[in-house]
């Protein structure tokens, strides 16, 4: 691309680590945060909002090692419009090499009523927080949540008081994805054409998908003049999620011709950090899904599959290369050797060490051993999760089936370094393997989530199993995949006890396991 200027860039904010484990159940572990963070960086995101530091103790240490990790994206913190947050993400977010504080407010008739806050109340609270965020990082990011919901006027006189505070970027979320493009567009231009000061900022866009716009609302509000779009890895977020990073970056890469905007993604990365956060957050992509989803470059229907033939183009308006997909799904079977292996997963846009190669090579021999061939998705379900330090493990399990539906099913953990074994019976193998895991490891958990489907064809087929569980008020997700659906279904049932295990120990005795709220926002 020739004759580039910054007015063609769009700056890329990455929430999946605030926003985005803010999905019921998505909760991430310390060290996959940090493997996350490393692979946003590494993929050239520009912003990586880290977390919320006050929220917890584990989310400040999150934070505040991403930053002193991270090698070339800004490392943001969120804050709310109280001196205590801002400081406390101040704290997180000081040793990065480029840092930013991102603090915020409810703005709309709604979210004032929340605070008990008049409007001339909030504006001074606008003032005094920014300000405050301001004295201490020379970045610093506002956004009146809500924004798309609060009046045109109101919205005009708090953006200018944020600028005038010391604002360096104003961000225009749409909180509850309530917008439609042409609103998007019209807002963003209106605000820059009408606030004092907005040539002296950045525009951003932060749009939820509750009516499946957000990727449409924020191409709109480039369209408007917004220069940094707000974005999760495979749209994950709160309720229908965020605007999903992977469909803004390829749709301005894709129809540059009518948009004529760049972003500094390396897109080759998108589909190894794509699958990595559906492993970790336990929210497996649909296979419909935009870009990064299982049927995105599949051709079935045979006219599709001659034209694909003759020449891609006719079907395909992207090379699967681009994101980081092989464009082949070849084979590996039981004689394949570790060269062979690595190859393939370095194909399929995994870096893996020599002991870690050795660990998946013995899984991979196993998975061999039980179907006749090995797939691509076969090794993307084989890089799972380190379980070597969960609480509780998978031993053994025996099953038996009788004619009358009901099934027993023996099942032995290790749990905190001992071996326990229980049988219990059920009304089918699923049902009985997880009443002995409750047998062994007693718990209230509610099952909110149970299901599977197949990774491969055939009946050898790798079953990928997805459970939620949720257990006053906390909220796990699990997966697992194996030949063998009843076992892909214990370890995904053991997964989601481990993080809420997980969870109850990060938040401590006695604490309110909630999310953050509005509590003591003034």
């Amino acid at each position: 691309m020739t004759n580039v200027t910054d007015q063609d860039r769009v700056v890329i904010f990455d929430t999946t680590l605030r926003d985005g484990e803010q999905s019921p159940g998505a909760t991430m572990t310390h060290n996959e945060k940090l493997e996350i963070a490393e692979l946003l960086d590494e993929m050239g995101v520009d912003i990586i909002e880290a977390g919320f530091p006050i929220a917890s103790e584990g989310d400040f240490r999150a934070v505040s090692e991403i930053a002193e990790r991270s090698k070339n994206s800004r490392i943001c913190g969120l804050a709310r419009a109280n001196f205590a947050d801002i400081d406390r993400c101040w704290e997180a977010v000081k040793h990065a090499r480029k840092n930013r504080i991102h603090t915020f407010i409810g703005t709309s008739p709604l979210h004032r009523a929340i605070p008990n806050l008049t409007m001339d109340e909030m504006a001074e609270k606008i003032h005094e927080t920014v300000s405050h965020a301001r004295n201490l990082c020379e970045n610093v990011q506002w956004s009146p949540m809500d924004a798309t919901r609060t009046e045109w006027d109101y919205l005009c006189r708090v953006i200018e008081i944020a600028i005038r505070a010391g604002a360096t970027t104003i961000n225009i979320p749409d909180t509850v994805g309530y917008t439609a493009p042409m609103e998007s567009a019209d807002l963003i231009k209106w605000l820059i054409e009408t606030v004092p000061g907005a040539d002296e900022v950045v525009f951003a866009t932060h749009c939820h998908n509750d009516l499946g716009m957000a990727t449409a609302n924020s191409l709109a509000a480039v369209a408007g003049g917004a220069r940094q779009i707000e974005c999760t890895i495979n749209g994950l977020g709160e309720r229908a999620g965020n605007t999903a990073l992977e469909e803004v970056v390829m749709a301005l890469r894709t129809r540059n011709d009518i948009m004529p905007w760049h972003t500094g993604i390396d897109t080759t990365k998108i589909m190894h950090i794509s699958r990595r956060v559906a492993t970790v957050a336990g929210f497996p992509v649909q296979f419909n899904k935009a870009i990064v989803g299982k049927n995105a470059f599949a051709h079935e229907s045979g006219i599709h599959q001659d034209g694909m033939l003759k020449n891609r183009e006719n079907f395909e308006i992207m090379r699967p290369e681009d994101i980081g997909l092989s464009g082949t799904s070849l084979p590996l079977g039981k004689h394949s050797g570790r060269a062979a292996l690595r190859d393939k997963l370095e194909t399929l846009g995994y870096e893996v060490g020599d002991n870690q190669l050795k660990d998946i090579f013995v899984r991979f021999k196993d998975l061999a051993d039980r179907k006749k061939e090995v797939f691509d998705d076969d090794l993307i379900a084989l890089m799972t999760l380190d379980e070597a330090d969960d609480y509780l493990q998978l031993v053994s399990m025996k099953v038996t089936c009788g004619t009358g539906g009901q099934a027993e099913s023996t099942v032995e953990l290790e749990m905190d370094g001992e071996d326990v074994i229980a049988t219990e019976h059920g009304d089918g193998p699923v049902d009985a393997t997880f009443r002995a895991i409750r047998a062994i490891y007693p718990n209230k958990a509610h099952l909110q989530l149970y299901q599977v489907h197949a990774v491969t064809e055939g009946t050898d087929a790798q079953a990928t199993v997805s459970v939620r569980l949720e257990e006053d008020g906390m909220i796990a997700t699990g997966q697992s995949a194996n030949t063998d659906t009843v076992v892909a279904s214990a370890k995904a049932y053991i997964h989601a006890l481990n993080r809420l295990i997980m969870r109850r120990e990060k938040a401590g005795p006695g604490a309110d396991t909630r999310e953050i709220s509005y509590k003591d926002l003034t």
